[in-house]
């Protein structure tokens, strides 16, 4: 099990590209929103003891 592909992303930032940081985490939020939830982490079945 690991993440899916397209919930991890990485981007070099500099402190003073406020504007680029907004744009990049607007952009990540909005796919990883469109993936929907995590599959790796929804249970599908109920475990009874």
């Amino acid at each position: 099990m690991g993440i899916e592909p397209g919930r991890l992303h990485f981007s070099w930032i500099s402190s003073a590209e406020s504007t680029k940081f907004v744009d990049v985490v607007n952009k990540v939020t909005a796919e990883v929103k469109a993936l929907g939830p995590n599959k790796n982490f929804l249970k599908t079945e109920a475990k009874v003891a």
